[in-house]
């Protein structure tokens, strides 16, 4: 069962559970990643100040605003604006993780 707003699209789901397991550097590449894909879209995210002013650490993406603020955008998009970022993640890790292997 299934209880976060990611998880019930499976390639959302994988490029998440990737992007975690990464080092903090990589973390913060893919969020300016997925914030600069989802700002050429058209996604705007909520501005909400309430939560500015109680930035509290939940999940694991809020330990840096940077990733914090990227899953922001995430979930103002669309379910195709999602796959379509999921999929940059997920080839972008990839990528990386060929290079690694050089």
């Amino acid at each position: 069962m299934n209880n976060r707003w990611y998880d019930k699209e499976p390639t959302l789901s994988l490029a998440v559970s990737l992007m975690k397991n990464e080092s903090i550097n990589i973390q913060v590449a893919c969020a300016q990643r997925i914030t600069e894909k989802a700002i050429d879209m058209g996604v705007k995210r909520s501005a909400n100040l309430f939560d500015a002013f109680n930035y509290v650490l939940h999940r694991w993406y809020d330990t840096d605003e940077r990733i914090s603020d990227a899953f922001e955008y995430l979930r103002a998009a669309s379910d195709e604006e999602r796959k379509e970022i999921a999929i940059d993640i997920i080839e972008y890790l990839q990528k990386l993780e060929q290079l690694n292997n050089i």
